[in-house]
C-alpha cells in the first residue's frame, strides 16, 4: 500500500499547475466536496522553501483568437505590422489562432495588441 501511494505521489508532483487545478476540479465534482483551503496551502508549498526566481517572459507572439466584426481594419492593420500581401493579410485575418507577430519584445507585443483590438480583434499574448 504505501509503494502505491508513494507511486502516486510522485506522478502528482509531475502535473503542471493547470493539470493539477483540472484534477481538483475533477475531485471536488466527483466526491462533492471544495478543496480551496488546502489547494491554497499546496500552492504555497513547504514552509523554509527557497522560492524559486519566476523568469519574466520577454519574447511574445501576438495571436489571433478572433477577427470581430470589423475584419477590413484588422487586416489593414495586419498589413501595417508585417510586411504581408493583401492576400495574406486576409488568410491570417480568417485563421483563428494564427501568429501576427512572433517572438517579438512585451512593448511591441502590446502595442500590436493594443491597434489589432482598436480594430476589433480579440487577440492574445502567448
Amino acid at each position: 500500500m504505501a509503494a502505491n501511494l508513494e507511486k502516486m505521489a510522485e506522478q502528482l508532483s509531475e502535473l503542471s499547475v493547470l493539470e493539477a487545478a483540472e484534477l481538483v476540479k475533477m475531485l471536488e465534482e466527483k466526491w462533492g466536496v471544495s478543496a480551496a483551503a488546502p489547494v491554497a496551502m499546496a500552492a504555497a508549498g513547504p514552509a523554509g522553501a527557497a522560492a524559486e526566481p519566476v523568469e519574466e517572459q520577454t519574447e511574445f507572439d501576438v495571436v489571433i483568437k478572433d477577427t470581430g466584426p470589423k475584419k477590413i481594419e484588422v487586416i489593414k492593420v495586419i498589413r501595417q505590422l508585417t510586411s504581408l500581401g493583401l492576400g495574406d493579410a486576409k488568410t491570417m485575418a480568417e485563421t483563428i489562432g494564427g501568429k501576427v507577430l512572433t517572438q517579438v519584445g512585451k512593448d511591441s507585443a502590446q502595442d500590436a495588441k493594443k491597434k489589432l483590438e482598436e480594430a476589433g480583434a480579440v487577440i492574445e499574448l502567448v
